[in-house]
C-alpha cells in the first residue's frame, strides 16, 4: 500500500493551495479506515471539482491564440487536465475474495414466453 499523503505533491504551489492542500491531507488521515468517511471526502472533492469547472474555469477559458496556447503548455509541461477518477465496481469488488458475483447476480435467462415487441400483448 502506498503511504499518504505522497511527498511531493505540494513542492511547487503557492502558499494558500499547500496550506488547502494539508488541509485536505489531515481531513483525509482523520478519516483513515473509515470508508464511509473517506466516501464523503471524496465526494465533496468531487463537487468542489465540477463547481469551479463549470463556473470560474469555463469563464476563465482563452479568448485569443496567444492565451490558449499558454493554457496548452501549462497543461502539456505541468501534468494534463485535471480529472477526477472514480473507483470501478471491479476494483471495489476486489478486495470481497470470497464473494461469488455468479450467486448475488445471477445471469437472467429469457423465457420464450417474455420474447415479445414492444408493445405487443400475449
Amino acid at each position: 500500500m502506498t503511504d499518504y499523503p505522497p511527498g511531493d505533491r505540494s513542492d511547487s504551489l503557492p502558499n494558500d493551495l499547500n496550506q488547502l492542500s494539508n488541509l485536505i491531507d489531515q481531513a483525509a488521515l482523520g478519516r483513515k479506515g473509515n470508508s464511509t468517511d473517506l466516501l464523503a471526502l471524496l465526494r465533496l472533492l468531487e463537487q468542489c471539482h465540477r463547481d469551479i469547472c463549470e463556473t470560474l474555469f469555463y469563464e476563465a477559458l482563452p479568448d485569443n491564440r496567444q492565451h490558449l496556447y499558454s493554457l496548452l503548455r501549462n497543461i502539456e509541461v505541468n501534468g494534463g487536465w485535471p480529472y477526477i477518477q472514480r473507483m470501478k465496481l471491479q476494483a471495489l469488488l476486489a478486495n470481497l475474495p470470497d464473494l461469488d458475483l455468479d450467486t448475488l447476480f445471477p445471469p437472467r435467462v429469457m423465457l420464450l414466453e417474455d420474447d415479445q415487441f414492444p408493445g405487443e400483448e400475449k
